[in-house]
């Protein structure tokens, strides 16, 4: 079912590289999304109700979800499910708190007539994608509406689709929870239009967030300049670095997790032990005759499963670090050793500590960079949320005394206009 790999073979390179230039793969759906971005701008909420209709399988007379309708999702969920949701809010809000508290302060230093300083001041509005049409995330609301609720965003607007025009109660519940201010029934690259530009129902906002299929993901692409965007996320990733030390049952079981979210999603485990590579194959496909959504399974590790077997440990951890994936596992003898300069959006230590803590409620944000971008991106949080204002003030003398090296650097570059500005001030000096 999954592609084997070794790294002892000589074409292992080539079929190395293809692998690694996953991103450049991707279907071409531009052209489609341009349409729908066009549509959106001219139409407003009438094209929205037609891709409703089209995309979701429903007419709504409103876009906008009520609050008694959050409320009432809020209300209908079980005792143990309101709970474990309240953990995961809490844990999210624990760790976000403490990241805003190191990393969001305004700074100012005076030293020799100049005044310098850093102003942190929150994004005003932000749109808030979930994604619909597969599963209902709650996670995800969670994830994008707590740390920007942590920030100071002062209006969080938030979009998901609406298949067969039955909500998502999980989501609407998990919405309400985090105080989200709206939500529309509204889901794919026309929810992006609508957020970035703005419809008659639909505020236009300052940033959008949240991850989605490649129709969404092409779309914040093409809306970024309009409006700020957290990422271009690609198809969920997962990389699996094990040792004897590792159980065949667990790396299965953690393959199969990340395989269900889209017949996209890639999956791979990576290891020295030829024994541990094939009992976990054999562990596979015993685990996943009894899963649900087993088209999805066949679909994802069939086209993005790899079983690639190294010469040691060191070649796995080099592997994984050129593929840079969104979720990385070590699950290895002190794993610790190996985390410097590791490359990855998330990386999960030990054997019992899988992607799935990461997903709901570890605390760190589970929106990540995918496609190799985890060479150069981070995961969401608190720092999407916010923008830096820098702030300076020279008094006279300052300016005085520095003014002759802003002249000399202007008439280096051949703007004379620049140099004359600081010249106008200091001759009064």
């Amino acid at each position: 079912m999954m592609k084997q790999l070794n790294t002892k073979d000589s074409f292992f390179p080539v079929q190395w590289d293809t692998l690694l230039s996953r991103a450049e793969t991707q279907q071409n759906v531009e052209f489609t999304v341009k349409d729908v971005i066009a549509d959106v701008r001219q139409a407003g909420d009438l094209a929205l109700k037609e891709f409703c209709e089209k995309f979701d399988g429903h007419s709504p007379e409103t876009l906008e979800v009520s609050q008694k309708e959050m409320s009432q999702a809020l209300r209908s969920l079980k005792k143990d499910e309101l709970k474990s949701l309240n953990v995961a809010a809490q844990r999210i809000r624990q760790f976000h708190q403490k990241q805003f508290s190191k990393i969001t302060k305004n700074w100012k230093e005076k030293k020799n007539g100049i005044v310098l300083g850093e102003m942190i001041t929150p994004i005003e509005r932000v749109g808030i994608y979930v994604p619909g049409g597969l599963a209902g995330y709650p996670s995800a609301v969670l994830m994008d509406a707590i740390p920007a609720r942590m920030a100071g965003v002062k209006e969080m607007i938030m979009t998901t689709p609406w298949p067969q025009g039955k909500p998502n109660r999980y989501t609407l519940a998990a919405a309400k929870l985090a105080g989200v201010d709206h939500v529309f029934k509204v889901g794919g690259a026309q929810a992006i239009a609508a957020l970035a530009y703005g419809t008659e129902s639909i505020p236009n906002v300052d940033k959008i967030t949240g991850p989605g299929n490649i129709y969404v993901a092409t779309a914040k692409r093409l809306v970024f300049g309009k409006v700020g965007i957290d990422m271009v996320a690609g198809p969920t990733e997962v990389v699996i670095v094990a040792d004897d030390t590792a159980q065949p049952d667990f790396i299965a079981a953690d393959l199969l997790s990340q395989a269900e979210h889209d017949p996209q999603a890639v999956a791979i485990v990576i290891s020295h032990s030829a024994k541990l590579l094939e009992k976990t194959q054999q562990a596979l496909k015993a685990q996943m005759e009894k899963l649900d959504r087993q088209n999805i399974l066949v679909s994802a590790l069939g086209n993005g499963g790899y079983v690639i077997q190294t010469k040691n440990v060191v070649e796995s951890i080099r592997l994984a670090n050129e593929f840079a994936a969104e979720h990385l596992e070590l699950q290895i003898k002190n794993p610790e050793k190996y985390l410097k300069g590791l490359n990855a959006g998330a990386i999960f230590l030990g054997n019992h500590t899988p992607v799935a803590v990461g997903d709901y409620l570890s605390g760190p944000n589970h929106t990540l960079p995918t496609s190799g971008t985890a060479r150069f991106s981070s995961p969401l949080g608190v720092l999407d949320f916010v923008k830096r204002t820098s702030i300076a003030s020279f008094d006279a003398k300052a300016l005085k005394r520095l003014g002759p090296d802003i002249v000399k650097l202007a008439t280096m570059e051949g703007l004379t206009a620049h140099g004359s500005s600081i010249e106008v001030r200091t001759k009064t000096v």
